[in-house]
């Protein structure tokens, strides 16, 4: 059975430790998805390393930390990566598209709507796209961390059935396999937890932005919305169709949530917040597991400054995130009407739209 996969390759997969391209490795890479895409699989690459093939290039003698030094980089970086990874897949007869995204692409619903007309149509046409972030024009604000972010966006975006994350360790270990001689891998994560998030640690290469804790984080977006992922190693001929198989070398995080629509997405994991209501036990307990609305008497407080059609953030009283929602009111006027029961509000306010804070078509759990 053929399927939609998004593989993501960083850029410690893609370079040398010194920095450039790792011609190679690009070509063994090219060769893995090649096979896949010959089965019948519509593939999407998601791919890092622009900066790092860059810097050596433009004569930096390490990976710059200044912003516009790295924009720099990145622009000259881009253009070699795209040409090695169209002289690679041209030995297998495959055709290339380069899509390139910042954060802000994903907070319009409209310019997320377009990109995906796009890749339908490459697929279509049996081409892979290769996404990138755009970073010639981000700023440190808006980046994606080493691309896996922007992979579990893409997969969603697209309703992949696999989302590949590639990286030089062979999965997520209760301590560093590389310290700790003690350390077990998990093979299958049914649920991230806080005690997964314990075992994430921080970024470990000099010519990447990454680590496992990124790694997790898009597991977490991926697997919200109905795709499972894979991160770990693909290092000898085979290991990708195997990762897709379900026996390969790394961590496999599940899940048993349908797909997302674009509007849940957006919202979800796209959108930006412009407020925070805060709700009580009552209100959580209907939101989370009800699948009901979020009613003017459940709500404790409301923090930021926002109005009716935009999007907050709600949470619990214990400060936990519970989820994401269209706001029916202005923050002034849900002040006014924030605990009241639902006769009382048609008494303090002259008119309203709706009744429902958030009604639950507009509205996404994250807990």
């Amino acid at each position: 059975m053929t399927s939609r996969i998004v593989v993501k390759i960083g850029s410690s997969s893609l370079t040398t430790e010194e920095g450039g391209l790792d011609r190679s490795s690009i070509t063994f890479f090219a060769g893995e998805i090649a096979a896949l895409a010959d089965q019948g699989h519509e593939v999407l690459l998601v791919t890092s390393g622009a900066v790092a093939a860059g810097f050596r290039e433009i004569g930096y003698p390490q990976r710059p930390k200044l912003l516009h030094e790295k924009q720099a980089a990145a622009a000259v970086g881009q253009a070699l990566l795209m040409q090695a990874y169209q002289q690679a897949f041209a030995a297998h007869r495959v055709t290339t598209a380069q899509i390139l995204l910042t954060r802000t692409d994903f907070h319009s619903r409209k310019r997320m709507g377009n990109a995906g007309m796009t890749v339908e149509e490459l697929l279509k046409q049996r081409v892979i796209p290769i996404f990138n972030e755009n970073d010639t024009v981000s700023v440190d604000e808006l980046k994606f961390g080493d691309n896996d972010l922007l992979s579990a966006l893409v997969a969603n975006l697209v309703k992949a059935q696999h989302l590949i994350i590639l990286t030089d360790t062979n999965g997520l270990y209760t301590a560093d396999p590389r310290k700790d001689p003690s350390a077990v891998r998990y093979d299958r994560i049914p649920e991230i937890t806080a005690e997964i998030y314990a075992f994430a640690g921080g970024s470990g290469s000099s010519v990447g932005t990454g680590g496992m804790r990124s790694k997790v984080d898009a597991a977490k977006v991926a697997t919200r919305g109905g795709v499972p992922v894979f991160v770990g190693s693909v290092n000898e001929p085979g290991d990708m169709q195997r990762a897709v198989d379900g026996t390969g070398k790394g961590t496999y995080f599940e899940t048993r949530l349908a797909s997302l629509s674009r509007k849940k997405q957006w919202l979800g994991f796209m959108s930006t917040p412009l407020g925070t209501v805060v709700v009580d036990d009552g209100a959580e307990e209907a939101l989370v597991h009800g699948g009901h609305s979020l009613l003017p008497v459940g709500v404790k407080r409301v923090l930021g400054t926002f109005h009716a059609g935009d999007v907050v953030e709600v949470i619990g009283l214990d400060e936990t995130l519970l989820g994401r929602g269209i706001v029916n009111y202005d923050d002034d006027q849900l002040r006014l009407i924030a605990g009241l029961p639902s006769g009382e509000v048609m008494k303090q306010l002259a008119s309203i739209h709706r009744l429902e804070v958030i009604h639950r078509d507009e509205w996404i759990t994250l807990k």
